[in-house]
């Protein structure tokens, strides 16, 4: 069973009594403005990315999305955009898609199985306007329990500012809120999971992980090189946008990025990622990250391999192939 859960919410968190006009793919065309942050899973309006959907076959899709010129977590360096934005576009445009394009309802969550992307580094370039994001989205292998999607492959073709930018793939599955109570068990009571989360450990050095501010760093020092445990800070606005039962998936993936820009000594830019996601990351107990270094690909990334393990059992297996950064 996966670890990544994109929660969703209560029917009585949700604002549907507009949703109708948009659940078509179809809104005024001398506007532009994001979908509802609902379809995104998002309680921030800020942080939601996309700005519009439409049919591009019978098993296709095109969704447009804008990235800011800045972010307050997912930052440009040196001049180009960070690759983890690729990444949560990825993941919102799944969700989406799950709700208009396959009828899953809002409070259904979304558990992530597996997520890849490979990225040319010259379409990251940052410049002084929003950038505009196209991705292209191919259902495959998609799996019903009657009418209900219970699990889907998307491919991703993503082009940035007209250029071609990066390949990705999505695998998830949704659950009934029953099921997914039956699946967590106890921690699926959320007030009970974050009252038994552990005290937030100190971090490593941000310039160790390629941040800045000490309260974006997901990791804290362990026994022995290369071995850290993972921050929960459940107080960070953007990593936890809103209160989940478990550690999300996106803090999942940025402390695999960490751990491999911590092996990796001035710096790099990952320009291609994959992680598996083989169970979940609960809060009441440390979890460990191990990274080690794997050589270099054919293309000369030099490659990181990154795993999680909770209570001796893995949570994640990650790979990541990174470029010195421009």
């Amino acid at each position: 069973m996966a670890s990544a859960t994109l929660t969703s919410f209560a029917p009585d968190q949700l604002r549907v009594g507009t949703h109708g006009r948009f659940a078509d793919g179809n809104r005024p065309r001398a506007l532009t403005m994001t979908v509802p942050r609902e379809y995104v899973h998002r309680a921030a309006v800020s942080e939601v990315f996309l700005t519009d959907w439409r049919r591009g076959g019978p098993d296709s899709w095109l969704v447009s999305a804008q990235w800011p010129r800045a972010h307050s977590f997912y930052r440009p360096v040196n001049g180009l955009h960070d690759p983890l934005l690729l990444i949560e576009t990825v993941r919102q445009a799944g969700i989406l898609l799950s709700h208009v394009a396959h009828g899953v309802p809002l409070d259904h969550p979304i558990i992530w199985r597996r997520v890849r992307y490979d990225l040319s580094p010259t379409a990251l370039r940052a410049t002084d306007a929003p950038a505009d994001v196209e991705l292209h989205i191919t259902d495959r292998d998609v799996v019903r329990h009657g009418k209900q999607l219970a699990r889907v492959r998307q491919e991703f073709r993503i082009v940035c500012d007209g250029s071609d930018l990066a390949s990705a793939v999505l695998d998830y599955s949704c659950h009934s809120p029953a099921v997914y109570r039956r699946l967590r068990g106890d921690y699926g009571d959320l007030a009970l999971a974050n009252s038994l989360k552990l005290p937030v450990p100190e971090p490593v050095a941000p310039d160790l992980v390629g941040r800045d501010r000490t309260g974006d760093v997901v990791l804290s020092p362990a026994d022995g090189p290369g071995r850290w445990q993972l921050r929960v800070d459940t107080s960070h606005p953007v990593l936890f946008d809103h209160p989940v039962d478990h550690a999300p998936g996106m803090l999942m993936i940025e402390a695999v990025r960490q751990a491999a820009l911590a092996l990796t000594p001035g710096g790099a830019l990952p320009v291609a990622l994959e992680c598996s996601f083989e169970r979940y990351a609960e809060m009441d107990a440390p979890c460990w990250v191990a990274a080690r270094t794997a050589g270099r690909s054919g293309g000369g990334c030099r490659e990181v391999e990154v795993g999680m393990e909770q209570h001796g059992r893995r949570v994640l297996a990650a790979k990541v192939g990174s470029l010195p950064m421009p």
